[in-house]
């Protein structure tokens, strides 16, 4: 633990990191459990086997998402799935970082929250303004792009 680099138990770094993997799950729920993966420094047959299927993963959201009958993010359990998956990528952060997991978790439950119900908002500000595509796609870089902050090391 490294109090003297943040709030108390937990570096500020951190907390902010958490925050970014739960938006990024609430976007795509596989960002909050993919990235940590695919960035474990861990070996093996088993582990390879993990980060591909995590990157499928990834993709197969991504390309689902702009499917016609994709449904709603907001219909349960999908808010419920985004928190947790927010809140798992961030404990993992949390253990990389020896440091306390109770604020970091919230945070990435939180930051699930807002990216759900954040996404669907933008999302709904496009309908009627042409195809959905191109809000979805903005959408994919700015949650590929916290679910990368969040996890660099």
């Amino acid at each position: 633990m490294h109090p003297e680099r943040g709030i108390s138990r937990f570096p500020v770094d951190l907390l902010v990191r958490s925050l970014a993997i739960g938006t990024a799950a609430g976007s795509r729920a596989s960002l909050g459990v993919a990235p940590a993966l695919l960035t474990s420094s861990a070996t093996g047959r088993g582990i390879t086997v993990a980060k591909v299927v995590a990157g499928l993963g990834i993709v197969g959201e991504v390309l689902g998402d702009k499917l016609p009958g994709a449904g709603s993010r907001l219909e349960p359990p999908g808010p419920a799935i985004r928190m947790t998956s927010g809140a798992i990528g961030a404990l993992v952060l949390a253990r990389r970082a020896e440091a306390g997991v109770l604020l970091p978790v919230l945070l990435g439950a939180a930051g699930g929250a807002a990216g759900t119900w954040g996404g669907a908002a933008w999302r709904a500000a496009w309908v009627g303004k042409g195809p959905d595509w191109p809000a979805a796609v903005a959408e994919d870089v700015l949650a590929l792009s916290l679910a990368t902050f969040a996890v660099r090391r």
